[in-house]
């Protein structure tokens, strides 16, 4: 890991960001993602404790299992709707605030959002069937969410020790909830 590394550009040239690329850069505090790439691989910005802001383009269809897992920084993060896949615990123990899922997303991994204690408000689209275990274990800023109506399963754990959580709405559509959900 490069500590010391706080700002990279990165060539036109390049179209995937590979397994832990930035892993443990805890002093990346910037990274604009070129045009072209399509992934960002497992780990990518790994614990970038220091990253406050990443812009990620329209060319980018997935996210990586604990992509920006670790990064307490990134409060924000807009994610484009060519993106159809998000991996399992990407964005865990990050500093995010508030997050909009694309539609373009079918599916919430297991801890995609786990250990978001900052995480006040979160917009799951219609596009969204299944959420996965953990998905906001932990969330304890979380107050409310409202699960849509196209969500038909949600695994275990999934608002375990959200300490501050006291509106969740459930659909009519939901046929399965699994142990400690809550």
């Amino acid at each position: 890991a490069c500590f010391a590394l706080t700002s990279i550009t990165l060539p036109s040239s390049i179209t995937s960001i590979g397994n832990q690329a930035f892993g443990n850069c805890t002093g990346l505090t910037s990274i604009t993602i070129p045009e072209g790439v399509t992934s960002i691989g497992n780990g990518a910005f790994f614990c970038c404790e220091s990253l406050t802001n990443v812009t990620i383009p329209n060319s980018v269809t997935s996210i990586g299992n604990q992509a920006f897992d670790g990064c307490t920084s990134l409060e924000h993060i807009s994610i484009p709707s060519s993106v159809n896949t998000i991996g399992k615990n990407c964005f865990s123990n990050s500093g995010l605030k508030n997050i909009a899922i694309p539609k373009s997303i079918t599916s919430l991994s297991h801890g995609c959002f786990q250990g978001c204690s900052q995480l006040v408000n979160v917009d799951i689209p219609s596009s969204v069937t299944s959420i996965g275990y953990a998905c906001f274990s932990g969330c304890t800023s979380l107050e409310a969410i409202a699960i849509p109506s196209s969500v038909t399963s949600i695994e275990g754990c999934i608002f375990k020790n959200c300490s501050n959580l006291k509106d969740v709405s459930l659909p009519s559509t939901l046929s399965t909830i699994t142990y400690e959900s809550f």
